[in-house]
């Protein structure tokens, strides 16, 4: 288990979505319905579920330093907020790249980055980017057009397998990458090598950039398509921590497990039901709608908008 934060669960999954929020009003937008689906689950890992070491990279994240290669001995990847890799701590893979904000919140809010990190988003230079890329705090590979995050931590356990480490492999993903064939040929893999020692954490919140799953691809019985595969599934309540818990625990012995986290993209924030189904990013038209979204969001999440205003 991770070491737990002097915060509680709960109090982690708010103060992400509390992070998220303001930096939305502060910058005319931001990936609010990802907070809003993800804080629960993202809270649990970093705060009880995931086994890792400190911090390797400072509190304030580094400016980018180029890219990985044999001439580049200044390049480095996210993946030092996760700690060392080391045979003992697992290795976290995020493959939903565009849920940098809310990953980073979750780094604040657990101690592991430094609160004043988002002061560098998205700026020319930073490697706190907007969509995140392998060198993005919490980030160790770039998943571009999403689904490729599976494959590779496949990968990364199915070489620790023959290491005999004893470091699990998580994934956080989101639903649409099962709108990919890739994400399919490798839980075929992951059944037909035995690679026991991953654990797929889903945000299945039925969302994205196109508007509602169900008007885009639909994917039907989630659960019984991954077990066709010969990959078990677990679908809970995705803000049920609790129904976290228990899912983990119930992992089939010599096999890996996919948790379906079934979430609402406008949880804690019931506002952002009049923009559905268009919440993958908020953005704002003009000031009104800015101060009415603020006021009727802020104090639902335990926020000051007089406050919010001032700053």
């Amino acid at each position: 288990m991770a070491a737990q934060n002097a915060k509680t669960t709960e109090e982690i999954a708010l103060g992400i979505r509390q992070r998220v929020f303001l930096h939305t009003m502060r910058h005319n937008g931001g990936y609010l319905s990802q907070a809003c689906s993800a804080a629960e689950s993202l809270a649990i890992l970093y705060n009880e579920l995931l086994h890792l070491g400190a911090p390797t990279l400072p509190g304030v994240p580094l400016p980018f330093r180029g890219v990985p290669s044999a001439t580049n001995p200044d390049a480095f990847t996210g993946a030092g907020y996760h700690g060392p890799f080391a045979p003992e701590f697992d290795r976290f893979i995020i493959s939903p790249a565009h849920y940098a904000l809310v990953i980073y919140s979750a780094l604040i809010e657990t101690g592991r980055m430094d609160d004043t990190a988002l002061d560098h988003f998205n700026k020319d230079g930073s490697s706190v980017e907007m969509i995140g890329a392998e060198h993005s705090p919490g980030m160790e590979v770039t998943t571009g057009s999403l689904a490729q995050g599976l494959s590779m931590a496949a990968g990364i356990g199915w070489a620790r397998l023959r290491r005999s480490e004893p470091g699990k492999v998580w994934v956080y993903m989101s639903d649409g990458e099962f709108q990919e064939g890739q994400t399919w040929e490798t839980l075929a893999a992951m059944s037909h090598h035995g690679i026991s020692n991953l654990r797929v954490v889903v945000d299945v919140n039925r969302q994205q950039c196109d508007g509602a799953m169900s008007s885009v691809l639909d994917l039907g019985d989630l659960p019984a398509r991954i077990e066709a595969f010969g990959v078990p599934a677990r679908g809970i309540d995705g803000h049920d921590l609790d129904a976290f818990r228990e899912a983990v625990a119930s992992a089939d012995p010599g096999k890996p497990l996919v948790i379906l986290a079934n979430t609402s993209p406008f949880q804690g924030m019931d506002f952002l039901k009049r923009r559905f189904p268009r919440l993958h990013y908020v953005r704002f038209k003009s000031k009104d709608e800015r101060l009415e979204m603020l006021h009727a969001i802020a104090g639902e999440i335990g926020l000051d908008p007089a406050a919010i205003e001032r700053t």
